[in-house]
């Protein structure tokens, strides 16, 4: 059931708010206009008043509305993503308030890298950090030295290459400290013994909070220093040892005892994690995939590989954990991975946590009184009839205790495209990151505080530009629509709704349909995406089974050559493979299929229907108007019956 408190929120399916929105863009478009007539009102206008009509004015005016017109005409091609109808991939209608910030702020094109090119919105994107922040748990109070700090990326790869950086750095730096330390012959206490007495291992060893406090000790070691010429000395050593002066492949030569880290990541992990240990320059072969069960990272499989890696004396850089596969929507047990990282770290094997929330980072705000605090289970599992499960709760719960996160406010913020967002749990874990730029940033000044020092975000970040309209489009949002389960929470919780009508509603297909086809769900839902597939009831080839499904799917994906009119839903797909499913799921879901075993191939031969994997529908359900009660349509019912049609139908000619 859609919830009143969100028909102002968007423009809705049939334009219905467009009065609102078309008032305030006009509204504040003139607002833009009025404030560059009142900067320095004595200049005169260099534009002539006659201007408009001289031929060449009048000449570039008829081109450009031509070209806007050919544009406008082309985009109505475009994927109805506002529609109750769309089902796909992980976009839906945008919200009103961010979508007029973005629009309002693109005139002023702050560039958010530094304060003196985006004095306002640079600051807003500083309190988005802290908004998520608190969604998440971490403190977000700017005056504790150890709060959190987020900025906004281009998505979520580009998040999750931060983190990876991030932790790099701090992994590595102890062992440049001992380095530069060694070189400038200084030496001090720390941890009960010399600083040079500490092995690679050792050092190569801390958790970050550690780490931490080695920087500090070291801050205030040099502050003793009475000659300070000489402080600067031991800081430029130290920094000619580190990595990110040297390379990984000088550092670890000069660091035999500690190999390049390997970071852990689920079977479901997104592809950009691929991605960045290639920039980074750890290389796809140090990025280790932790198997899964039923879509979620197996927590005993993780912990026996962290076994073995003590026992190599191989360091670990990272575990992720993903909340809210890209494909499936599971969520992976953080709880049960900040509970290994702390156990392993008391052994002697310290590594971070991160969690690649992409796309389930908004499901925090279901579970978050106004006031930060993280609701009981009982409450939460009230408003819905199966979400959370406890595994599910306790794993948002553990949000609060991981070491950093990916959020993308583009995708369950229904915000434009592109804003990811970047947090970690402690600002000071940024420090070890700057680069500095006479031409950008003055280094006359020594920043203090939380938003004098990120006023200076360039330093930190890999973006040397990036707009600050995404940063107004977030934080105007979160204003108008707190991160708690009584403002914002209403969105996706009303999903979530809609997600468990799609499930009892599939279970009433399967019996409808078990005359013609076995309809499964291979793993039950833990957010708002929830997968399918079927096969007809005498077939047991699997190539077969993927050509049937593929044949249903035609109806239901984008066609860029017809009219988008003629398609009554959208949808998407995805394929199921042995290597990340494992031998038991695998085996499970062909038997629910009636499919044969051995018809699942390595190297099939016809690559249209490829047998080496299942082939299943995917649905994204963040649509808030799938149920409509007002008008008496549930697109969910709707969507069922025509996928039940399309099934028979096709069943016919199979």
């Amino acid at each position: 059931m859609s919830d009143p408190k969100l028909e102002p929120c968007f423009l809705g399916p049939y334009g219905e708010n467009n009065d609102l929105f078309e008032k305030l863009l006009v509204e504040f478009m003139r607002d833009h206009i009025y404030w560059r007539r009142n900067f320095h009102p004595e200049d005169p206008p260099v534009i002539s008043t006659l201007a408009a009509h001289q031929p060449h004015y009048e000449a570039f005016v008829g081109r450009m509305r031509r070209e806007l017109h050919v544009l406008s005409a082309a985009l109505k091609r475009s994927v109805p993503f506002f529609s109750p109808r769309y089902m796909g991939h992980m976009v839906s209608d945008l919200l009103i308030p961010g979508l007029l910030a973005e629009m309002i702020t693109l005139p002023y094109n702050p560039n958010n890298v530094v304060d003196e090119a985006a004095p306002v919105t640079l600051d807003l994107e500083l309190e988005v950090g802290l908004q998520l922040a608190q969604m998440l748990g971490y403190a977000y109070d700017e005056r504790d030295p150890d709060c959190a700090f987020g900025y906004l990326t281009s998505g979520g790869t580009v998040a999750n290459y931060q983190a990876l950086r991030t932790f790099l750095a701090l992994k590595l730096y102890p062992m440049a400290v001992q380095a530069g330390c060694k070189n400038s012959k200084i030496d001090f206490a720390w941890k009960g013994r010399s600083i040079l007495d500490h092995t690679d291992w050792e050092l190569a060893n801390l958790s970050i909070d550690e780490v931490l406090h080695l920087y500090d000790t070291l801050a205030q070691e040099l502050d003793k220093l009475e000659d300070q010429h000489r402080s600067h000395r031991i800081l430029k050593s130290i920094q000619q040892e580190r990595a990110e002066s040297l390379g990984l492949f000088e550092f670890h030569q000069r660091h035999p005892d500690c190999p390049p880290p390997v970071v852990l990541v689920p079977v479901t992990a997104h592809y950009s994690w691929q991605k960045s240990m290639k920039l980074m320059g750890l290389g796809t072969s140090h990025l280790h995939v932790v198997s899964e069960n039923r879509m979620r990272m197996d927590s005993r499989v993780l912990d026996d590989l962290l076994a073995e890696y003590l026992e190599q004396r191989q360091p670990v850089l990272a575990v992720v954990g993903v909340l809210g596969t890209t494909e499936f929507g599971t969520l992976d047990p953080i709880h049960r991975i900040v509970a290994a990282r702390d156990k392993w770290h008391r052994r002697g094997l310290a590594f971070s946590v991160h969690v690649d929330a992409a796309w389930g980072g908004y499901l925090a705000s279901i579970f978050r009184h106004p006031d930060g605090t993280l609701r009981p289970w009982e409450s939460v599992s009230a408003d819905f009839h199966y979400f959370p499960s406890r595994e599910v709760y306790d794993s948002i719960a553990g949000l609060a205790e991981t070491d950093s996160a990916t959020i993308d406010p583009h995708k369950l913020g229904y915000i434009p495209y592109g804003a990811g967002a970047y947090i970690c749990r402690n600002q000071r874990m940024m420090d070890l990151l700057a680069q500095d730029a006479v031409y950008v940033f003055d280094m006359r000044e020594e920043a203090s505080g939380f938003k004098p020092k990120f006023r200076s975000l360039g330093k930190y970040i890999m973006e040397g530009s990036k707009s600050g309209a995404s940063a107004a489009a977030v934080w105007v949002t979160h204003r108008t629509m707190p991160l708690d389960h009584e403002h914002f929470g209403l969105l996706p919780a009303t999903t979530i709704r809609a997600t468990e009508q799609f499930w009892n509603a599939i279970h009433l297909l399967t019996d409808r349909v078990a005359d013609i086809a076995h309809v499964i769900v291979p793993f039950e839902p833990d957010s708002n995406l929830i997968c399918l597939t079927f096969n007809p009831v005498d077939n047991r080839s699997l190539a077969r089974m993927n050509a049937f499904v593929s044949r249903v799917y035609k109806h239901l994906r984008v066609d860029r050559d017809g009219p988008l009119q003629i398609k009554q839903f959208f949808g998407s797909t995805t394929r199921l493979f042995p290597d990340a499913l494992g031998p038991g799921d695998t085996e499970r879901i062909l038997g629910q299929l009636n499919i044969a075993p051995d018809s699942l191939m390595e190297d099939p031969d016809d690559t249209a229907y490829a047998a080496d994997s299942i082939l299943i529908l995917r649905h994204t359900l963040m649509n808030p108007w799938l149920t409509d009660e007002r008008n008496g349509i549930n697109y969910v019912e709707l969507y069922c019956a025509y996928l039940e049609q399309l099934i028979r139908e096709e069943a016919r000619h199979f």
